[in-house]
C-alpha cells in the first residue's frame, strides 16, 4: 500500500506539473507578463503550496524539526535536485534580471532567516516581517513586469484581465495546484512512514524525505517548463519558490506557531549556512554563459548527494559518516568553491573584454 500510495502522488504531481505550466504560460500573456516573472510568482506560489501545508500542519502538531527542515531541505533540494535535473533534461537560459534583483532577494532573505533563528526559535514579528517582504517582493515582481512587457505604451494600453480571457487558465492553475498539494501529501506520507520506520529524527525526516516530497511539484513543474520550451519560467520557479518557501511557508508557520517556530541548534550548524552557501554557488553556474547547462546540472546533483549522505549516515549510525564528512568538508567543499571561483572570474574577464571590443 506504501508503494502505491507513492505510484500515485507521483501521477498525480506530474499531471499537476503540466496544468500549472500550461496555466500560467496562457495566464501570463493575457495578463502581457513575461513567463520569468510568471515563474517567478505566480507557479512559484502554486508550487509552494505543498511546502506550506506542510509546515504549517507541523508546527500546530508540536514537530517543529518537520517545519523547518521542510522549508530548509526544500530550498536546497530546489537548487541542487530541481535544478541540477532539469538542467540534464534541457540547458536553462538565464534573464540577467534574475542575477540583478531576484537572486539577491533569495540570498538577502535566506541570510536574515539565518539571524532570526541564532537565538533559537523564529518569533512572531520576525514571521510577521518575512511575510511582508514576501509580499513586496511579489508585487514588484508583477508591476515591474508589466511595465517590462510594455514600457512605451500607456496604462490603459496595456493588457487587461478580463474574466473570459483568464477563466481557462485560472482554472488550469487551480487545478493544477490541487493535484499538487494531494500528490505531495501522499508522496510525503508514505515517504515518512518508511523514514520513521528506520529511526530518522524529526529533523532529518524534514530535510530529506519531507523536503523532497514536497519539491516534487517544483521539479516536475520545471522539468515539464524547461521541455516545452518555457526555459525563463522554469528558472524562475526555482528562485521565486525559494523566496516565497522563506518569506510566506516559513513566515506563517512562525505566525501561528505557539511562542515562536523553534530552530534546531543542529540546523544553525549545518542545514542553514548550507542553504546560504547553495544560492552563493548557484551564482556562477548561471552566470557562465548566461546558461545552466548538462555538466553543472551533473555538479549540482553531485553536491545534493553528497549533502543527503551528510545527513543520513550520522542518523542511522554509520561507521563511515565522520570519515565521509570530513573528506565533503575539507576535500570537495574546497575543490568545488576554488573550481566557481576560477569560472566567474574567467566569465566577467570575458565580458570586459566584449565590451572593450569595439
Amino acid at each position: 500500500m506504501t508503494v502505491l500510495e507513492l505510484l500515485a502522488g507521483l501521477a498525480l504531481l506530474t499531471a499537476g506539473g503540466e496544468l500549472l505550466v500550461r496555466g500560467g504560460s496562457a495566464l501570463g500573456r493575457a495578463a502581457g507578463i513575461s513567463p520569468l516573472v510568471i515563474g517567478l510568482t505566480v507557479v512559484a506560489f502554486a508550487t509552494a503550496a505543498p511546502e506550506l501545508a506542510v509546515s504549517l500542519g507541523a508546527a500546530l502538531t508540536g514537530v517543529a524539526g518537520i517545519a523547518v527542515g521542510n522549508v530548509v531541505g526544500s530550498n536546497i533540494a530546489n537548487v541542487l535536485l530541481v535544478g541540477g535535473i532539469t538542467a540534464l533534461a534541457a540547458p536553462l537560459a538565464v534573464d540577467r534580471k534574475l542575477l540583478r534583483g531576484d537572486l539577491p532577494a533569495l540570498l538577502g532573505l535566506s541570510v536574515l532567516l539565518f539571524l532570526f533563528a541564532v537565538d533559537g526559535t523564529v518569533a512572531l514579528w520576525e514571521g510577521m516581517l518575512l511575510v511582508a517582504l514576501a509580499v513586496a517582493y511579489l508585487s514588484w515582481k508583477v508591476v515591474a513586469g508589466r511595465r517590462e512587457e510594455a514600457p512605451d505604451a500607456t496604462e490603459a494600453a496595456r493588457p487587461a484581465l478580463r474574466p473570459r480571457t483568464v477563466f481557462a487558465p485560472v482554472g488550469m492553475l487551480l487545478g493544477g495546484v490541487a493535484l499538487l498539494v494531494v500528490g505531495a501529501r501522499m508522496l510525503v506520507d508514505a515517504a515518512t512512514a518508511i523514514a520513521s520506520a528506520l529511526g530518522l529524527s524529526d529533523l532529518v525526516i524534514g530535510l530529506t524525505v519531507v523536503a523532497v516530497g514536497t519539491s516534487f511539484p517544483e521539479l516536475v513543474t520545471t522539468v515539464v517548463a524547461a521541455v516545452r520550451g518555457q526555459r525563463e519560467m522554469a528558472l524562475g520557479n526555482i528562485v521565486g519558490s525559494n523566496v516565497l518557501n522563506i518569506g510566506v511557508v516559513l513566515g506563517l508557520t512562525a505566525v501561528v506557531a505557539p511562542g515562536g517556530l523553534p530552530v534546531d541548534a543542529s540546523a544553525l550548524r549545518l542545514d542553514l549556512p548550507v542553504m546560504i552557501a547553495v544560492t552563493l554557488g548557484f551564482v556562477p553556474l548561471l552566470l557562465t554563459g548566461a546558461k545552466l547547462v548538462r555538466w553543472e546540472g551533473g555538479l549540482l546533483l553531485a553536491w545534493y548527494a553528497i549533502y543527503l549522505a551528510v545527513l543520513v549516515l550520522p542518523a542511522v549510525g554509520s561507521a563511515a559518516a565522520p570519515a565521509f564528512t570530513a573528506v565533503a568538508q575539507w576535500g570537495l567543499l574546497p575543490l568545488t568553491t576554488v573550481g566557481l571561483a576560477v569560472l566567474t572570474v574567467r566569465e566577467v574577464r570575458t565580458r570586459r573584454r566584449a565590451h572593450a571590443t569595439p
